[in-house]
């Protein structure tokens, strides 16, 4: 399953130094994004069946495309991506601990992405 989720708001990085309130409404936002994106890329039959029960480490790719060229370091990119991976996690009814991530850093594109694929490809 493939999910492809917008750049995340400049806020989220771990070097933003927002209040928390504006901060916890970013991260409420981006949670709630990727939980749509998700359900949506599961579709109907997805939601019905039980493929991600279980406790086993569930193989997961991200792939981060900036919208620019600026330098980032790799580690707040991750940072900036939390609540989409909490988000995700909610959708697929499981922990985000089970998640065995795979982060890979890609040129720039427009608009800026992340996708995300579960599961072995």
């Amino acid at each position: 399953m493939i999910v492809t989720l917008p750049w995340p708001d400049k806020g989220l990085s771990p070097n933003a130094r927002l209040h928390w309130a504006p901060k916890a409404k970013l991260k409420a936002t981006a949670r709630n994004e990727a939980f749509v994106q998700t359900v949506l890329a599961l579709g109907v039959k997805g939601l019905r069946c039980n493929q991600y029960e279980g406790t086993e480490k569930l193989p997961v790719t991200i792939t981060f495309y900036p919208p620019d060229n600026r330098l980032r370091d790799d580690d707040n990119m991750v940072g900036s991506f939390k609540a989409y991976r909490d988000g995700i996690a909610d959708a697929l009814g499981i922990d985000d601990r089970r998640f065995r991530p795979h982060y890979f850093f890609e040129d720039s594109a427009k608009p800026g992405k992340i996708i995300v694929e579960l599961g072995d490809k």
